[in-house]
């Protein structure tokens, strides 16, 4: 970009009694609050280390989020989402049209720069309603007040050189730096940014139906993918709405996530446990797959929800409230599933703020905790008996590297290697151990079918 361009954009105090407006027009000013709370949640996202998933929830989350309507509240996620996906390119963005860096610690003002950049550049908003409310914002604050002209002028010309923007800060990585690190090492430098660049893609939403993907394929208007599952085309509206929901033939569930359950084969009859159950998506596939089976989960208020949804899709479990390396069934079982808790560095297009959220030491850390579950896991399961072992992350250390270990310490558990012949379209993510691995990278898009499914990893594992 031409630095000779730019007319005085520089961080210095302003003037504000022109951007004062009286205490009741702030109150008054519509679209004002739900930028300030998407703000909000961006600075508890990126500088506190806060689950956006928590700020979220409708009943407990944060409060200045409760208290939107239902629209705003929608219209803060998709702003604070965006800005999460593509971070590094807003932060580039917004740092080119600047003559001086902003102050240290000036990070409120550097979220409102943020959440405005994210709407004039990501989102159908209009941008003079972007650029306005983003002034309103940095105005009413104290900390930020005398910055307000600064952001008018920064703001508007993103909006006249749009495009320019967009195309220079294209070639910034839209992850962290700690994380493309990873991303190299384990897939290599091209690999590594087909996954960054997918994360940014708007997630389809798939299905996982009881039976007779077909009928409800032609029913709903979805696709049927290579795992079986049914993806919907561009939707909008109520989930609960759609045809089947009520007597609950299927339930929301990623493609990715569908796998691990198929790995045991046939489940006729078959004794399993599923050890972090909830929410129960792949509970409701083992049960539909004709197990008996007990769901295992640790959290009270996961248990209310995991058993919600069984109740609704019409399905019977064991379900027990506890700490699965308490748990010991009365004979040894069948069969163990184990999608264990993890980085969920798979997940970021559905959940851009893990990779703001977590770092390398909480890999680290839940590495160890997955590797302490899989093998109290294989103590449950008889000769014979079967450990899917599966999670949502990318990394090879929650993954490849932690089950080559378990396997090398224990002469009497065995890989079972997966076929990719019985997996047709996605043979490529079978690994040559005969491992899945799955990216954001993996599905690719079609003219009638969106691509692209969580990062999942899954082991299949036999006790002799």
């Amino acid at each position: 970009m031409d630095k000779s361009n730019k007319k005085n954009v520089k961080a210095q105090p302003q003037n504000r009694r022109a951007f004062a407006p009286s205490a009741a027009t702030q109150s008054r000013k519509p679209g004002l609050e739900v930028r300030v709370t998407a703000a909000k949640l961006l600075a508890a996202a990126i500088d506190r280390k806060i689950s956006l998933d928590g700020m979220l929830d409708p009943i407990n989350g944060n409060p200045a989020y409760r208290a939107l309507s239902d629209a705003d509240r929608g219209l803060a996620r998709a702003m604070v989402t965006t800005a999460l996906r593509h971070l590094p390119r807003l932060e580039a963005a917004i740092a080119s049209l600047l003559d001086t860096p902003l102050p240290e610690g000036a990070r409120t003002l550097q979220h409102v720069f943020i959440i405005a950049a994210a709407q004039i550049l990501h989102l159908d908003v209009p941008v003079h309603a972007a650029v306005d409310l983003a002034v309103e914002q940095a105005d009413r604050d104290p900390r930020t007040r005398r910055f307000a002209k600064l952001v008018n002028a920064v703001l508007r010309r993103l909006v006249r050189e749009k495009d320019e923007v967009l195309a220079q800060t294209a070639t910034v990585s839209p992850v962290p730096d700690w994380f493309k690190q990873r991303l190299v090492s384990a897939y290599g430098e091209a690999e590594a940014e087909r996954i960054a660049e997918a994360q940014l893609v708007q997630p389809a939403i798939d299905l996982t139906v009881k039976s007779d993907p077909e009928l409800w394929a032609k029913r709903l208007g979805a696709s049927i993918l290579p795992t079986g599952s049914l993806r919907l085309p561009s939707f909008q509206g109520s989930i609960t709405e759609l045809e089947g929901y009520d007597e609950g033939a299927w339930w929301v569930q990623d493609a990715a996530s569908s796998i691990p359950p198929k790995l045991f084969g046939d489940l006729k009859g078959k004794r399993i446990a599923d050890l972090c159950a909830a929410p129960g998506g792949k509970t409701a596939q083992l049960i539909a797959a004709g197990a008996i089976v007990t769901a295992v989960e640790q959290s009270a208020n996961r248990v209310v929800r995991l058993k919600q949804n069984l109740q609704r899709l019409q399905l019977e479990a064991d379900v027990v409230t506890g700490d699965l390396f308490e748990f010991q069934p009365a004979e040894p079982l069948d069969g163990i599933l184990l999608d264990a808790p993890c980085s969920s560095t798979g997940t970021t297009r559905r959940h851009p703020d893990v990779l703001w959220t977590k770092g390398p030491e909480d890999i680290a850390k839940l590495s160890a905790l997955q590797e302490k579950m899989l093998r109290h896991a294989l103590t449950l399961v008889k000769p014979g008996g079967v450990v899917v072992f599966s999670n949502c992350s990318l990394d090879p250390s929650e993954g490849e590297e932690l089950v080559a270990r378990v396997l090398a310490d224990l002469p009497d558990v065995e890989r079972v290697p997966v076929d990719p012949k019985e997996w047709p379209g996605l043979e490529a993510a079978i690994s040559p151990l005969g491992d899945v691995r799955t990216t954001p990278a993996t599905l690719q898009a079609t003219d009638v079918v969106a691509g692209g499914m969580d990062g999942f990893f899954a082991s299949v594992l036999r006790v002799r």
